[in-house]
């Protein structure tokens, strides 16, 4: 297996997550005693969170790129950005590395397609939502996105923001998230993208009737496939 280099930090929640699949996947590739070979550059969610805010995304994409300078150095293969916002800094990462950066919205629209689904949801912060640089490569391939209205993106940004990133469950936000869904899956949706690594912690496939993209084991696994 080759290296897999990991920018994490964004947050550490969903970074514990990461790890997690790329150490499952090589125990059952491998044999239940073996790990992922992972080299990590774990960043300060604070620091990246105000610079979001702030939108200082030219600040942004020279510490994503740095980061992913020193993992190519350590010795990576690819580079996984462990977030799904701060793929808007991906091609600051690219102009600077000589490995692959594997975009976590290709990798979801690969799985899309491979389920024959034409509309999905996309949840994530309100830059993944409001931003194109997501939606723009989902219907590149054909495939029609819809997001919340601006109430509802409101719900799932805060609670990402306030709860998710922090390690709190409520069932509350659960119960939001739930019925956020299940009125967009009313209009036509066929699919829900759980598009930032921290939602799968709160939505289960159990939880909803359509087929849900956790899009943080399917960008590892697109890695980990590639590393081996």
């Amino acid at each position: 297996m080759k290296s897999i280099g990991l920018i994490g930090g964004i947050t550490p929640e969903s970074t514990i997550m990461y790890y997690r699949v790329l150490n499952q996947l090589a125990s059952i590739k491998y044999g239940s005693k073996h790990s992922a070979k992972v080299l990590m550059n774990s960043v300060d969610f604070g620091e990246i969170s105000r610079l979001q805010q702030e939108g200082r995304w030219d600040l942004l994409d020279t510490i994503m790129a740095d980061a992913a300078i020193s993992l190519e150095k350590a010795g990576a293969n690819c580079i996984l950005i462990c977030a799904n916002t701060m793929h808007l800094t991906i091609e600051a990462i690219k102009d600077k590395v000589n490995i692959p950066v594997i975009h976590i919205a290709e990798a979801t629209a690969e799985k899309i397609k491979e389920k024959a689904l034409s509309k999905v949801i996309l949840l994530g912060t309100k830059y993944t939502m409001e931003k194109r640089f997501y939606i723009d490569i989902l219907e590149s391939q054909g495939i029609d996105v819809v997001v919340p209205n601006t109430e509802d993106r409101n719900i799932v940004h805060n609670v990402i923001y306030e709860e998710l990133s922090k390690g709190i469950l409520k069932e509350s936000s659960k119960k939001d998230y739930i019925n956020i869904i299940s009125k967009l899956a009313t209009d036509g949706a066929e699919g829900v993208i759980l598009g930032c690594t921290e939602i799968p912690l709160l939505i289960k496939q159990d939880d909803v009737n359509i087929p849900i993209f956790d899009t943080t084991t399917i960008h590892a696994t697109k890695a980990f496939e590639l590393s081996i």
